[in-house]
């Protein structure tokens, strides 16, 4: 066998055979989905339409579509393909019985572009190949086993399903009968290394593709980057400060300051600067509570809208539904036709059913208000003095961080004065005036300081000395309640003796087989209800009763209790086959005379 494709034109071959029957020949090349051509090399049909893949007047009868790199669809089964006897210039293809079932073949490995042809001719050569599989397309190589098959490679996909096709066709060389020149072709998927290379290569080259797409996706919809912080400079800090003191652009600036400070931007030269914009952003801390509050008092005034709305809806609902049951009084009802009756009857259900879910939404606001107003008025004592308490030591740690603040801002300010007074000496005479006017103005501001530190001072003595009393009270009220608890204890052991004395009467009523007063009361109900039903009920009857008294109620429940009393109650079988059932009649009157 020789490997390597072999294209043999229609000239190098002897044209020795004559067709035969030349109609024969153009139904099964339309099969195939190719023009038919005759040995010269023209069309044999010039109407054969090659879009449609049919002749002019023949049925659509074709199985593959040429061109396309996939499977056929099958065809239905009220249009078989008719297969055709097929005539090529050294052999004549016979088609198989169309009753035969089709020839299996195994699954389509991946890539597929090489087939098994099995049955050949002992005389078959590479030439007589290539002239019967030529016509499925283009074949790239052909290698034949000396055993009789061999495997041939297209160039397409699309042109094994063609090939596969010619499986179970017989083929006779020439017009020779002898058993050397016959057999019966068998055609199957192979599996071959480069096609399993070239898909995976084709696969890789998607998977490249599609790794690609995502890239240029992520890329598009990533959210830019931060803008860079510039680095500090005086100009930049002035620039900065201006922006801290604009509530628009304050966020822009505080996120510039927090960025220095972690730079380690801050020292002794630049430290006042760095303060005067801290400060500045504490200033915008009033400014930010203020805004809470307006927005929570928009919240309020919301919530109150909304149920002054709410109520005035509920208002039009019962409106609407006293026009319905005004309208379902026999007075009006007679008048209205039964089309009419139902409608109205369907629209006030649907109006009842949405008052009520908007009065169950009304009142849970209004018992979450109450809850409320309970929780803030039920208070315990003590808990007003815990709150009293943390009142005043928030206070006073506020104070303390006033204190401090104050403080800071002196030293600051007392920096000043110093660098001040550096620069007075060496000013001019000129500007001499300026510079005492300026110190008097920061005297003025120390001795204002000072006045306010003293103030405070005299504040945080007081905020201790009702700190000392409010422990003095809760230390009282401490052994106030552990008086209570002594006497709490003292009654409890009064109640245990009681209780002891009561045990007698209990063990009494423990023994009985009705064990609390709600079962009493359910078998008094009981009782009536099958006293009235002499014949007996089932427990489920029994229970539909029991459940309109209280939905609570469970059918295991009431049968394990009647179940306890068996003098006052017997469970008896009524029917016969399919209609046997269960019934509980009351037998108290005959159980008093056994007890």
């Amino acid at each position: 066998s020789t490997d390597g494709g072999r294209n043999l034109s229609l000239d190098s071959i002897p044209m020795g055979l004559p067709m035969s029957d030349p109609t024969a020949w153009a139904t099964a090349m339309n099969n195939l989905g190719m023009a038919p051509m005759g040995m010269t090399g023209q069309p044999l049909l010039p109407d054969f339409d090659p879009a449609l893949g049919m002749m002019t007047g023949i049925p659509p009868i074709n199985p593959m579509m040429p061109g396309l790199g996939i499977v056929p669809p099958p065809i239905p089964p009220d249009m078989p393909a008719v297969k055709e006897i097929i005539h090529c210039k050294s052999c004549t293809l016979f088609p198989p019985n169309p009753h035969l079932p089709p020839p299996a073949t195994r699954e389509r490995p991946p890539g597929c572009k090489t087939v098994f042809v099995g049955g050949l001719p002992e005389n078959g050569t590479e030439q007589i190949i290539m002239e019967v599989f030529e016509q499925c397309g283009e074949v790239i190589a052909i290698r034949k086993s000396k055993k009789n098959f061999c495997h041939i490679r297209f160039a397409e996909e699309f042109m094994v399903d063609k090939a596969l096709y010619l499986s179970g066709y017989r083929i006779r060389l020439g017009s020779s009968t002898d058993k050397k020149d016959t057999g019966r072709l068998h055609v199957d998927f192979a599996q071959a290394r480069d096609d399993l290379y070239e898909w995976e290569c084709k696969q890789r080259m998607l998977a490249r593709e599609e790794r690609h797409r995502r890239r240029l996706a992520e890329e598009r919809f990533r959210p830019p980057s931060p803008p860079p912080v510039v680095h500090y400079s005086d100009h930049e800090c002035s620039v900065v400060a201006e922006k801290l003191k604009d509530d628009t652009k304050f966020s822009e600036a505080i996120q510039t300051l927090l960025t220095w400070i972690e730079r380690g931007e801050v020292n002794r030269r630049t430290a006042n600067n760095f303060y005067s914009m801290i400060q500045s952003a504490n200033s915008h801390i009033r400014r930010l509570v203020n805004e809470k509050a307006a927005h929570e008092k928009e919240m309020e005034e919301a919530k109150e809208k909304f149920k002054l709305a709410l109520s005035g809806i509920l208002v039009q609902f019962e409106q609407i539904v006293a026009v319905y049951h005004s309208a379902s009084k026999q007075k009006a009802w007679d008048h209205f036709t039964k089309a009419q009756r139902k409608n109205i009857s369907v629209w006030c259900k649907q109006a009842e059913e949405i008052r009520n879910i908007h009065n169950d939404e009304l009142m849970g606001i209004r018992r979450e208000e109450e809850m409320e107003m309970s929780d803030e008025e039920i208070e315990d004592p003590s808990e007003m003095k815990e709150t009293e308490e943390s009142a005043l030591v928030s206070q006073v740690e506020a104070l303390k961080e006033e204190n401090d603040s104050l403080r800071w801002q002196l030293d600051a300010y007392r920096n000043e004065v110093e660098l001040l007074k550096q620069e007075q000496g060496k000013a001019t005479r000129d500007e001499d005036t300026t510079k005492e006017q300026q110190m008097k103005l920061l005297q003025q501001a120390l001795q204002g300081m000072q006045k306010h530190l003293l103030k405070v001072q005299e504040e945080y003595k007081k905020r201790e000395a009702e700190l000392e009393k409010v422990k003095e009270d809760k230390l009282k009220i401490e052994t106030l309640l552990e008086n209570l608890k002594e006497q709490e204890s003292s009654t409890s052991r009064v109640c245990a003796c009681s209780q002891e004395k009561e045990c007698p009467v209990e063990k009494m009523l423990s023994s009985s087989p009705v064990k609390s007063e709600r079962e009493v009361l359910l078998v008094g109900i009981i009782s009536t209800f099958l006293h009235v039903h002499p014949f007996g009920a089932s427990i489920e009857y029994i229970c539909s009763y029991l459940q309109r008294l209280d939905s609570k109620i469970c059918t295991a429940e009431v049968e394990v209790l009647m179940t306890r009393l068996q003098n006052t109650f017997r469970q008896e079988l009524s029917g016969v086959g399919a209609s046997l059932e269960k019934r509980w009649k009351f037998c108290g009157f005959d159980g008093l005379k056994m007890t």
